[in-house]
C-alpha cells in the first residue's frame, strides 16, 4: 500500500502527515466545564490508545477550563469551535494544541482571519473541518441545496486559499458527510487538489455497530488508496469504542499494530465446542492488551488446527476439549470449561514476557 505523501504538521508533539503513521483520535462526550469528568474520560481513551483528543467548546466557561484539563492529560488537546470565533481565541489563549473550526458557521471573513492570526502567532495547527450538514449558504445554493462531494471540496479549498493568503500553512483538512460514498468522493477529490494532511471520518455515523461498519467501509476504501493521515470513528457510544474501532480498521489494513488480533471461527454445525461465548470471553479478557498478539479460538477440525498453529496462542476445540497451541506447537489438552480462563492466562503470560 502506497500512502499519499502529504506535508507534515506537528500537533502537540504528535507528527501528522509525511511519513508518520495514521494517527487515531477521538472526541469526548463531556463538557469541558466538568473538568474532572472530562479528564477522567480522556485518561480512559488514552489507555485505549487515543493519540489526540478533541473537546467541544460551547461557551466561554468551557473554553476557560481547557488550561486545567490540558495540565492533567498526556495527549494533545484540540478545541472544537462552532459559531463564535471568540471561543477559538480563548481556547488558544488557554494553550490548546490544535483548533478545529467549521468554516460553514464561523461567519465573516475577518472572524476567521482573527483565529488564523492568533494560531500563527502561537504555532498552533488548525483543522478546516467541513461538514455536509453545515456548508456555507452560497455553496449550497450553487449545488442546488445538495451537500455533494464537489460542494465539500469547494468549501475546503475556499478556506485553504484564505489561510494561504495570510501566510498560514499549518493546516489539516476534513470533508465529512453521513453518506459513505459522498465522503469517499470528497476525499478522493481533495487529495488531488491539496497536499495537506487529511483527517478521515464519516460524520454522524450511528451507533456502535452501524457506525463502525459505515466508518470501516469509507475509511477502508480511502486508506487502501493511500488517503488519510488521522482518523476518528464517530459513534453514538463511549469514545473508548471509537478508539477500539479505529484500531481494528487500521489493523485490518496492516497500517497499525496494537493489541489483540482475534481469529475465531463463526461457528457452524461442525463446531464441537460452544465457540461464541468462548470467543466473547477471550475478547473481553484481553481488551486491555497493548502488545500486538494474534489469538485463535477455533471450534472444529476443518480449519481449527491450522489457524491455531498460525496464531501466537490458540485453541483448536473438538468434542468438549481443545488443544492449546503456542507458537505453532501443541502445548496441553484443555477441558471446554477451562478454555477461556487458561487461554487468557497464557496470553497474558506471553504478553508479560514480551514487556507488555
Amino acid at each position: 500500500m502506497k500512502r499519499r505523501k502529504t506535508r507534515q504538521i506537528s500537533l502537540g508533539g504528535v507528527k501528522i502527515g509525511g511519513n508518520a503513521p495514521v494517527v487515531v483520535q477521538t472526541m469526548t462526550t463531556t463538557n469541558p466545564r466538568d473538568v474532572r469528568g472530562t479528564v477522567e474520560q480522556i485518561l480512559r481513551v488514552e489507555k485505549a490508545g487515543a493519540e489526540i483528543v478533541r473537546v467541544a467548546v460551547p461557551d466561554m466557561k468551557a473554553a476557560g477550563a481547557l488550561k486545567e484539563i490540558k495540565k492533567k492529560i498526556n495527549i494533545p488537546l484540540v478545541a472544537d469551535i462552532h459559531y463564535d470565533y471568540r471561543l477559538a481565541l480563548m481556547a488558544l489563549a488557554q494553550g490548546v494544541d490544535g483548533i478545529r473550526i467549521n468554516p460553514g458557521n464561523i461567519g465573516r471573513k475577518e472572524r476567521v482571519e482573527s483565529i488564523v492570526k492568533a494560531a500563527r502567532e502561537l504555532s498552533v495547527p488548525i483543522r478546516i473541518g467541513v461538514n455536509a450538514g453545515s456548508l456555507e449558504e452560497d455553496i449550497l445554493l450553487k449545488y442546488n441545496c445538495r451537500p455533494t462531494a464537489e460542494a465539500l471540496v469547494e468549501s475546503a479549498l475556499r478556506h485553504v486559499k484564505l489561510f494561504n493568503e495570510m501566510g498560514f500553512e499549518d493546516i489539516k483538512l476534513s470533508l465529512k458527510s453521513s453518506d459513505v460514498m459522498t465522503t469517499v468522493e470528497a476525499y478522493r477529490m481533495i487529495s488531488k487538489e491539496a497536499d495537506y494532511p487529511l483527517h478521515l471520518g464519516v460524520t454522524e455515523a450511528g451507533t456502535t455497530l452501524i457506525g463502525s461498519i459505515k466508518s470501516a467501509v469509507a475509511m477502508g476504501i480511502l486508506l487502501a488508496e493511500g488517503i488519510g493521515d488521522t482518523i476518528r470513528v464517530s459513534l453514538t457510544a463511549d469514545p473508548v469504542e471509537e478508539v477500539r474501532a479505529a484500531y481494528e480498521i487500521l489493523k485490518a489494513l496492516g497500517l497499525r499494530k496494537r493489541g489483540l488480533n482475534l481469529v475465531s471461527c463463526p461457528s457452524c454445525g461442525r463446531a464441537e465446542i460452544d465457540v461464541i461465548p468462548l470467543a466473547q470471553k477471550v475478547e473481553e479478557g484481553l481488551r486491555d492488551i497493548v502488545m500486538p498478539i494474534t489469538v485463535a479460538v477455533m471450534g472444529c477440525v476443518v480449519n481449527g488446527p491450522g489457524e491455531a498453529k498460525e496464531a501466537d496462542v490458540g485453541i483448536a476445540g473438538g468434542k468438549g476439549v481443545g488443544i492449546l497451541f503456542k507458537k505453532g506447537k501443541k502445548a496441553i489438552k484443555i477441558k471446554e470449561s477451562d478454555m477461556a480462563e487458561l487461554l487468557i492466562k497464557e496470553v497474558l503470560l506471553s504478553a508479560a514476557g514480551k514487556g507488555n
